[in-house]
């Protein structure tokens, strides 16, 4: 089983965004069997709180079903537990490094890198625009799906 977590600063935007959107494509290929997926914060400041309702809005837009979910922190002693580490944008690389500790096994790495496209995901925390997140966030996670 490969298991991913995908990770942003608050895990209430684009961390939990990308989590459903990667359950919901690896569903549609009947390969749920094959993946654990979960999302994470590098901050403490939305802990305990429900995805956004930006990012849930433009989900249940988008037919891609939101489970249940609590933002909560990656810990230090999560990384031997995943195959896939993968960030959102700079600032949550060196909150993870910080966390992490390093990345010994090279397991971390930014979504969008795993695209023709490298780059940031758009934060709808800042802009209001969950349309350019998920485009990003879809993108991505496509292009995971596909190298796994």
């Amino acid at each position: 089983m490969t298991r991913i977590l995908f990770v942003c600063h608050g895990n209430i935007c684009r961390s939990t965004m990308a989590q459903f959107v990667m359950e919901e494509l690896v569903r549609r290929a009947g390969r749920e069997s094959e993946f654990l997926v979960d999302s994470a914060a590098t901050s403490s400041e939305e802990l305990g709180n429900p995805p956004h309702r930006g990012t849930v809005a433009k989900l249940r837009a988008e037919g891609v079903p939101v489970g249940r979910h609590r933002a909560r922190r990656v810990t230090r002693d999560e990384y031997a537990g995943w195959d896939h580490i993968i960030y959102m944008d700079a600032e949550n690389a060196r909150g993870l490094s910080r966390i992490l500790g390093g990345d010994p096994d090279g397991k971390v790495s930014r979504l969008l890198d795993w695209t023709s496209r490298p780059g940031d995901v758009a934060d709808p925390w800042y802009t209001g625009d969950f349309d350019a997140t998920y485009r990003d966030v879809l993108e991505g996670c496509e292009a995971l799906l596909a190298a796994l």
